[in-house]
């Protein structure tokens, strides 16, 4: 979902197609239209133009139809369970558990989203390591990743890259839970963000 993807980071055209796996010119009308309906804002630079959410309540809105589709739609409830059923085995801190847990300097956080994403809005404090280096991350990480507890995050409650990082972490021997929500949850709460 184009809107889902905009709240991570800003995007091109071009890179909406990519990540959606739909022709330029599709995904230019789907973000035309989406601006038309105020829901997106644009910057252009050169000859590039720029798609964002228009503001929170895009966001809101998103989450609101996202939680009807959860509580109303059998099949939507039956994927939960097939693709996330290893989750309930993993644990999970809530975003009031993870502030506790750095006020009280006891975590190190973990932005496994894709760096471009991390550079657009992140965790205060939060170290990125895309999912993809996270090995390579831990050949040389600083002590402190072995004493305190690891807490992953992305891009929300559906993404699964904290899910491998969790699975990844643990098997290595590491204290490791995922945030039960992802950085645009956390964002929205009006919980401390660095961009």
């Amino acid at each position: 979902m184009i809107p889902a993807l905009l709240a991570q980071a800003e995007r091109s055209v071009e890179e909406v197609a990519s990540r959606t796996g739909v022709s330029v010119a599709v995904a230019s009308q789907h973000l035309r239209n989406l601006r038309a309906a105020g829901m997106l804002m644009t910057r252009r630079e050169a000859q590039r133009v720029y798609y964002r959410l228009a503001d929170e309540s895009v966001f809101e809105a998103l989450r609101a139809v996202r939680s009807v589709g959860e509580r109303r739609l059998a099949e939507v409830e039956r994927l939960i369970r097939a693709y996330l059923h290893e989750r309930d085995s993993m644990r999970a801190v809530s975003a009031r558990e993870l502030l506790e847990l750095l006020r009280e300097d006891a975590a190190v956080v973990l932005d496994v989203r894709p760096e471009e994403e991390y550079r657009a809005g992140h965790i205060a404090g939060a170290r990125s390591v895309p999912l993809e280096r996270l090995e390579e991350y831990l050949c040389d990480a600083p002590e402190e990743i072995r004493e305190k507890q690891i807490v992953a995050y992305c891009r929300g409650p559906y993404c699964v890259f904290s899910d491998e990082a969790v699975r990844l972490l643990t098997g290595k021997g590491y204290r490791a839970s995922r945030l039960l929500e992802g950085f645009p949850e956390w964002r929205a709460a009006g919980l401390p963000v660095e961009e």
